[in-house]
Protein backbone atom coordinates (compact mmCIF):
# COMPACT_ATOMS: atom_id res chain seq x y z
CA UNK A 1 0.00 0.00 0.00
CA UNK A 2 0.97 3.57 -0.68
CA UNK A 3 0.28 5.68 2.62
CA UNK A 4 -0.30 9.02 2.63
CA UNK A 5 2.63 10.89 4.12
CA UNK A 6 1.93 14.37 3.95
CA UNK A 7 -0.70 16.87 3.79
CA UNK A 8 -1.88 20.21 2.66
CA UNK A 9 -5.26 23.36 3.47
CA UNK A 10 -4.47 25.91 0.77
CA UNK A 11 -6.36 29.14 0.72
CA UNK A 12 -7.04 30.54 -2.68
CA UNK A 13 -5.25 33.45 -4.15
CA UNK A 14 -8.05 35.83 -2.85
CA UNK A 15 -7.50 34.80 0.52
CA UNK A 16 -4.99 35.12 3.47
CA UNK A 17 -2.77 32.87 4.34
CA UNK A 18 -1.68 33.96 7.71
CA UNK A 19 -5.10 33.63 8.78
CA UNK A 20 -6.13 30.46 7.74
CA UNK A 21 -2.97 29.20 9.16
CA UNK A 22 -3.80 31.27 12.69
CA UNK A 23 -7.32 29.52 12.58
CA UNK A 24 -5.41 26.13 12.78
CA UNK A 25 -3.10 27.25 15.34
CA UNK A 26 -5.58 28.59 17.67
CA UNK A 27 -8.25 26.03 17.12
CA UNK A 28 -6.38 22.93 17.16
CA UNK A 29 -3.14 24.04 18.58
CA UNK A 30 -1.25 22.93 15.77
CA UNK A 31 2.44 23.61 15.56
CA UNK A 32 3.04 25.85 12.43
CA UNK A 33 6.57 26.44 11.76
CA UNK A 34 6.72 29.53 8.53
CA UNK A 35 10.51 30.11 9.13
CA UNK A 36 11.55 27.96 5.94
CA UNK A 37 10.36 28.98 2.58
CA UNK A 38 7.69 30.75 3.92
CA UNK A 39 5.66 27.44 3.99
CA UNK A 40 3.19 26.96 6.67
CA UNK A 41 4.64 23.40 7.71
CA UNK A 42 2.51 21.75 10.17
CA UNK A 43 4.64 20.03 12.73
CA UNK A 44 3.30 17.15 15.12
CA UNK A 45 4.73 17.17 18.40
CA UNK A 46 5.64 13.54 18.18
CA UNK A 47 5.71 10.67 15.69
CA UNK A 48 2.38 9.31 17.24
CA UNK A 49 0.31 12.58 16.74
CA UNK A 50 0.10 11.99 13.20
CA UNK A 51 1.35 13.25 9.85
CA UNK A 52 3.05 16.61 9.19
CA UNK A 53 1.44 18.78 6.54
CA UNK A 54 0.90 22.29 5.74
CA UNK A 55 -0.97 25.60 5.93
CA UNK A 56 -0.47 27.47 3.28
CA UNK A 57 -1.78 29.35 -0.22
CA UNK A 58 -2.47 28.26 -3.88
CA UNK A 59 -2.23 29.81 -7.07
CA UNK A 60 -5.47 28.59 -7.92
CA UNK A 61 -8.18 27.84 -5.88
CA UNK A 62 -8.47 26.50 -1.88
CA UNK A 63 -8.07 23.12 -1.29
CA UNK A 64 -7.09 20.28 0.52
CA UNK A 65 -4.42 17.95 -1.11
CA UNK A 66 -3.05 14.69 0.04
CA UNK A 67 0.09 12.96 -0.68
CA UNK A 68 0.96 9.29 -1.22
CA UNK A 69 4.57 7.71 -1.15
CA UNK A 70 5.59 5.99 -4.02
CA UNK A 71 8.80 4.57 -5.27
CA UNK A 72 8.71 5.61 -8.85
CA UNK A 73 6.63 8.63 -9.40
CA UNK A 74 6.69 8.46 -13.63
CA UNK A 75 5.15 4.50 -12.98
CA UNK A 76 2.22 5.70 -11.20
CA UNK A 77 1.26 9.38 -13.29
CA UNK A 78 1.74 6.44 -16.11
CA UNK A 79 -0.81 4.36 -14.68
CA UNK A 80 -2.84 7.34 -13.66
CA UNK A 81 -2.98 8.61 -17.16
CA UNK A 82 -4.37 5.05 -18.39
CA UNK A 83 -6.71 4.80 -15.51
CA UNK A 84 -8.35 7.86 -17.01
CA UNK A 85 -6.95 10.47 -14.45
CA UNK A 86 -4.76 13.30 -15.95
CA UNK A 87 -1.28 15.32 -14.33
CA UNK A 88 -1.50 18.54 -12.80
CA UNK A 89 1.96 19.22 -12.15
CA UNK A 90 4.63 17.25 -13.70
CA UNK A 91 7.74 15.46 -11.36
CA UNK A 92 9.09 18.72 -9.66
CA UNK A 93 11.93 18.28 -7.45
CA UNK A 94 13.16 20.67 -4.82
CA UNK A 95 16.64 19.64 -3.74
CA UNK A 96 17.10 18.46 -0.45
CA UNK A 97 13.55 18.23 0.51
CA UNK A 98 11.12 16.19 -2.01
CA UNK A 99 10.34 14.79 -5.39
CA UNK A 100 6.92 15.10 -6.04
CA UNK A 101 3.89 15.57 -8.74
CA UNK A 102 0.36 16.26 -8.57
CA UNK A 103 -2.37 14.61 -10.68
CA UNK A 104 -6.47 14.67 -10.78
CA UNK A 105 -8.56 11.74 -10.58
CA UNK A 106 -11.49 10.91 -12.67
CA UNK A 107 -13.56 12.67 -10.20
CA UNK A 108 -11.75 15.98 -10.46
CA UNK A 109 -9.84 15.75 -7.33
CA UNK A 110 -6.12 16.41 -6.94
CA UNK A 111 -3.70 13.94 -5.29
CA UNK A 112 -0.24 14.48 -5.17
CA UNK A 113 2.76 11.70 -5.11
CA UNK A 114 5.17 11.96 -3.31
CA UNK A 115 8.97 10.18 -4.09
CA UNK A 116 9.65 7.38 -1.16
CA UNK A 117 13.19 6.30 -1.94
CA UNK A 118 13.53 4.12 1.00
CA UNK A 119 16.21 6.96 2.48
CA UNK A 120 14.31 7.51 5.93
CA UNK A 121 15.12 3.68 5.87
CA UNK A 122 18.74 4.04 5.34
CA UNK A 123 18.88 7.01 7.43
CA UNK A 124 17.32 4.24 10.27
CA UNK A 125 19.87 1.57 9.85
CA UNK A 126 22.64 3.86 10.33
CA UNK A 127 21.47 5.04 14.19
Amino acid sequence: MNPIVHFEILAGPDQDKAALQSFYRDTFKWNIDTSEMDYGMVIPDDEDDGIGGAVDSAEDRSKVLVYMAVDDIQYYLEKVKRAGGTVVKDITVIPDMVTYAIFRDPAGNEIGLVLDDGSDEEEDDED
